[in-house]
């Protein structure tokens, strides 16, 4: 059984067109990656495939389930998004905040248990803020917030990740820890992962499977191997790029 899948999907914003008949299947421990310009819809696919605008044609499963036929409490319980960008509508502290991702696991007015505690704090330890619960969120540097932000969708707990730019505002070091910690999760539960990126080098250090988008509907989707060559790179980023041999696989450099 897949988690997520698409039939025939198109997806449209103003004049681009993200996506048409797309078919793609993410499985257990797949590491996903979309590829793209500016402006070619990653965060359009990314919000459609999360349920939060519909597509103009084609279909969405979730577990074999059709996507729009679900709550968004069932799909918050399989499926976890992290938006490109945060706004802290109401004061909270760190904590806190990271505690809302136990929200979808939780009946009407029923508070968060021990156990939902040890597991936003297990997740705060675990991208470096344990020492900030008390702190109020908004305080924090985009990178802390970033942060925070990783930490509320390890203790949603969903099947799926889905990630917008996960590495804004991180620093180098910050940038390997946080993929290393996604990375692990993923293999270690049996779980999926999507990342958005404009690291190519970093998306290739961390991602088995990618999706190109081109901005015209077209798309391409394979493994490294197949699919990141030097012709599809380079008319999708309409840039040369120098293909040179690291230790983590190829890195590309702009020329």
């Amino acid at each position: 059984m897949s988690l997520l899948a698409t039939q025939a999907l198109h997806i449209t914003i103003g004049k681009t067109t993200v996506c048409s008949d797309l078919e793609i299947t993410i499985n257990s421990g797949e590491r996903w990656c979309v590829l793209g310009r500016n402006g070619t819809g990653k965060t359009t696919l990314l919000h459609t495939l999360a349920g939060l605008r519909p597509p103009d044609a084609g279909n969405i499963t979730l577990n074999d389930q059709p996507l729009s036929h679900l709550s968004r409490k069932s799909v918050a319980q399989h499926l976890g998004l992290l938006f490109q960008d945060h706004t802290d509508a109401f004061p909270a502290s760190v904590l806190e905040t990271v505690l809302t991702g136990r929200h979808p696991w939780l009946g009407p007015l029923q508070w968060e248990s021990n156990q939902d505690l040890v597991i936003a704090k297990n997740a705060l330890h675990a991208v470096d803020l344990c020492n900030m619960e008390e702190r109020m969120v908004n305080t924090l540097s985009g990178g802390e917030r970033r942060r925070a932000g990783i930490a509320c969708l390890l203790t949603q707990e969903p099947q799926l990740l889905l990630l917008d730019e996960p590495t804004n505002h991180l620093d180098i070091h910050h940038q390997i820890s946080m993929l290393n910690l996604l990375q692990e999760h993923i293999t270690q539960n049996g779980k999926a992962l999507l990342l958005v990126m404009h690291d190519l080098n970093l998306a290739v250090r961390y991602c088995n499977r990618f999706l190109l988008l081109f901005g015209d509907g077209e798309t391409v989707q394979g493994t490294a191997e197949t699919v990141l060559t030097q012709t599809n790179l380079e008319r999708l980023y309409q840039h040369p790029l120098l293909a040179v041999a690291g230790p983590h696989g190829t890195v590309w450099l702009p020329q």
